[in-house]
């Protein structure tokens, strides 16, 4: 882990993003309430939140900073859907890595919600992918 002893704390925020690709039919379902397992989007939003404020946990060379705030959007489009992560938190390092994982997790989330709409019969995922996981804002005040 690098030594941040020398910096000074400060505000920092990140905006995250990234979607996963769904069958149309997948996302209509997602729509309208069906899906077994529950509502994938609350799901994942609670996921998201739980993975930002244990990413040292996860990520090992993270250092363990103080959230003062984690927000999950998401927004469905015809074949995806999309997120959105915003992390802040007052510290010596970035929240970046926090912002990432979020997405990650959320995404990952959905996926394994709907699992069972988007396998073929042959029990893969031909068109199932998450995708365009970046950072698209970083503030430090």
């Amino acid at each position: 882990m690098l030594d941040i002893t020398h910096k000074e704390v400060k505000v920092r925020k990140v905006l995250a993003t990234g979607e996963i690709i769904l069958k149309n039919s997948t996302i209509k379902a997602i729509r309208e309430g069906k899906i077994k397992k529950g509502d994938p989007l609350l799901v994942a939003q609670v996921s998201a939140l739980t993975a930002i404020k244990n990413t040292p946990q996860i990520i090992p060379m993270c250092h363990n900073i103080p959230i003062t705030k984690g927000e999950v959007r998401f927004n469905i489009k015809e074949n995806s859907v999309g997120v959105e992560v915003n992390v802040v938190g007052e510290a010596k390092t970035g929240v970046e890595i926090e912002g990432l994982v979020g997405v990650s997790v959320a995404l990952t989330t959905v996926w394994d919600m709907v699992k069972e709409l988007e396998k073929s019969e042959k029990g893969d995922y031909p068109g199932t992918r998450i995708t365009n996981i970046k950072i698209i804002k970083k503030e430090i005040l």
